[in-house]
């Protein structure tokens, strides 16, 4: 029994440090809110803590690509537009609202 929980203990800590996070946060489910903010960063390809400035230039990318002049389709074109949107409202929100 107590070799078990040593290597649970033990694969608990290489977890950690191999992917950075500890195997139970993996179980921890994400709000739809946290979800759309992750596939609107994962959509432009912009890490978390992304600048305005980062999101628009990623979009521009992004939009080069996918526009439908260029042999894209309108919808992947609108769904880049609502994930900047959604980042940009996300940035202007966090800094709108008071520090606790």
């Amino acid at each position: 029994m107590i070799r078990l929980l040593a290597l649970a203990l033990l694969l608990a800590v290489v977890c950690r440090w191999i992917f950075g996070k500890w195997p139970w946060e993996y179980l921890a489910t994400k709000s739809p809110s946290e979800r759309a903010l992750d596939r609107a960063r994962h959509l432009l390809d912009v890490r978390p803590g992304a600048s305005a400035e980062d999101i628009r230039l990623a979009h521009r990318r992004i939009a080069t690509i996918i526009h439908p002049d260029k042999g894209g389709s309108a919808s992947a074109l609108q769904e880049a537009n609502a994930a900047r949107d959604l980042l940009l409202d996300q940035i202007s929100r966090t800094r709108t609202e008071p520090p606790r």
